[in-house]
């Protein structure tokens, strides 16, 4: 039997990845913040080399421009500046969009005319269909942070049986 020190765990099992982190920016609520926002977002993940799936890329990038866009539309009278926070693990990523308007609003389902309201369906939607979770929590300022966070890839789901 050997003896001497335990072996250590390999580095990769105790140290963060070199991607995990938690990135903030902020942004005046204004419509051009809406695609500027969703690219910064894009951009800090390649930057990062973060492995995040083509199909969670697509829907995440979405939950951005209709979070941003809900804050922009809906509290801009109250908070002349968002936060976009992004929030990166090993396996898994939150974006939350941050505004001081203390109204907490609820996902509807808007009627077939209805041009708008279904931002928030939309991304309790987006993010329930790759296993993900959302939601809004109050800030220390009195405002708001909604957010989601999704796995880097979607879930493995097994092919329909044939009878």
């Amino acid at each position: 039997m050997p003896s001497g020190p335990p072996a250590e765990p390999p580095e990769e099992l105790t140290s963060p990845l070199a991607y995990e982190g938690v990135w903030r920016f902020t942004a005046p609520a204004l419509e051009a913040s809406v695609p500027q926002a969703r690219h910064a977002v894009r951009d800090l993940l390649a930057e990062q080399c973060v492995p995040v799936a083509a199909a969670i890329m697509d829907g995440l990038l979405l939950i951005v421009s209709e979070l941003v866009t809900n804050a922009v539309r809906h509290a801009a009278l109250l908070s002349p500046q968002i936060a976009v926070q992004v929030t990166l693990g090993a396996n898994w990523l939150r974006v939350a969009v941050e505004d001081d308007h203390p109204y907490r609003p609820k996902a509807l389902e808007a009627d077939q005319g209805d041009l708008g309201g279904r931002g928030l369906w939309l991304v309790k939607t987006l993010t329930a269909e790759v296993g993900g979770k959302c939601g809004v929590e109050h800030t220390g300022n009195g405002g708001k942070a909604i957010w989601a966070e999704l796995p880097l890839t979607p879930p493995v789901t097994s092919p329909p049986l044939l009878l």
